[in-house]
């Protein structure tokens, strides 16, 4: 029976009947259309759509919102049962319900094909920690490096990051297994401390593991890693490019121009190790720094001492160099809110004068306890 001899002979049952025939023949879109013609046919609305409806009553808006949102669901379930990630995501995104195509996301594997799948998952923000992962494992890491520059939430960051630390640290391990079996005859296990420890023939003029290029991308990102393990497998890349000749010594941006050493600092006093070293270095780096390398040093700086729990000596740090600097543009807390996390309400007070808001102002008095607003609306 064709649909239209099924629909002519259905009768009242027209609806029900052609929707079990569209979920039969996997004709979802029409599906969808059918479910929503449905609830205007009952709203006595123009069956067909030619705009979303106004000036609805809240209680029929609401029951033609949630019809469509049913709908909407229940076309794109149907397409992930059957393994159809990009047919059913502009189903669950147009109703802002990622989670089940997230779920989905989390069982695919790197293949043929998959490139729509990452689209949704990485660029869409479906799924960005398993959308890396996919990234990594079908096209590698230096890929996955140039992704991981525009990460596209906080969600899964963190995990991303561990992700590409280890996978190039054990990149850069296996490698250094492999060549120091070549020259010994056999490959020892342990971390790359061990293994570069006491092997300098392994450093010769043009000798190098991995593209040290990844590992100054690596880095870069690590240094806001706050997983200690990360952190240590971080320290431990720049343990092993300092070992590197004079031809893979490459500069980095303020104030990590001294790649492995200035980095494998500023990292070793996030796990807690020479501290006052690392502050030391980096403020003595900003006092030769002038314009934009200034602004860049004081937000490491800045952003060390924050991680350091000692908010009150970057107060003076970001009130020299990034005062009148957008909030936004900060790749640390401003100034005001250094104050706050200090407990410092007079220099709260101070700044928020100096920088013509009143409502820091406000709250530097109200934490004076200066003003009571009890009685205020």
């Amino acid at each position: 029976m064709t649909l239209f001899d099924l629909i002519d002979s259905a009768g009242g049952g027209a609806f029900d009947a052609l929707a079990e025939r569209l979920r039969a023949e996997k004709r979802y879109p029409e599906l969808f259309e059918l479910r929503t013609m449905a609830v205007r046919s009952r709203l006595g609305l123009p069956l067909l759509v030619t705009q979303s409806p106004s000036g609805l009553a809240p209680d029929a808006q609401r029951e033609y919102d949630e019809a469509c949102l049913g709908a909407a669901r229940e076309v794109g379930e149907m397409y992930l049962a059957d393994g159809d990630i990009p047919r059913a995501w502009p189903y669950f995104r147009a109703i802002g319900e990622p989670e089940p195509v997230a779920r989905a996301i989390e069982h695919e594997t790197a293949r043929e094909g998959i490139e729509a799948v990452l689209q949704i998952a990485y660029y869409e923000g479906a799924n960005p920690r398993k959308g890396l992962e996919l990234i990594l494992a079908h096209h590698g890491i230096c890929r996955a490096i140039t992704c991981f520059d525009h990460y596209p939430s906080e969600d899964g960051r963190a995990e991303s990051l561990r992700m590409l630390v280890d996978t190039l640290y054990g990149e850069l391990a296996a490698n250094l297994r492999r060549a120091i079996e070549r020259h010994e005859g056999a490959a020892p296990e342990g971390s790359v401390r061990e293994l570069i420890a006491g092997r300098d023939w392994l450093f010769g003029e043009y000798a190098y593991y991995v593209d040290t290029s990844h590992v100054g991308s690596v880095l870069r990102h690590a240094l806001d890693a706050e997983d200690p393990a990360t952190l240590e497998r971080a320290v431990e890349l720049t343990e092993y490019g300092k070992r590197l000749s004079h031809n893979f010594q490459f500069k980095g941006d303020a104030p990590f121009e001294d790649l492995f050493t200035d980095s494998g600092l500023y990292l070793e006093a996030l796990l807690g190790r020479r501290q006052e070293e690392a502050i030391a270095h980096f403020r003595a780096k900003l006092d030769g720094y002038e314009g934009i390398a200034a602004a860049v040093g004081a937000e490491a700086l800045v952003r060390l001492l924050v991680r350091l729990d000692r908010p009150a000596e970057a107060i003076p740090i970001a009130r020299q160099h990034l005062t009148g600097m957008p909030a936004s543009q900060l790749r640390c807390p401003p100034v005001a809110v250094l104050c706050q996390m200090a407990g410092d309400a007079a220099q709260l007070a101070e700044v928020s004068r100096e920088a013509g808001d009143p409502v820091g102002y406000l709250a530097a008095r109200l934490s004076q306890n200066v003003i009571d607003t009890s009685t205020s609306n």
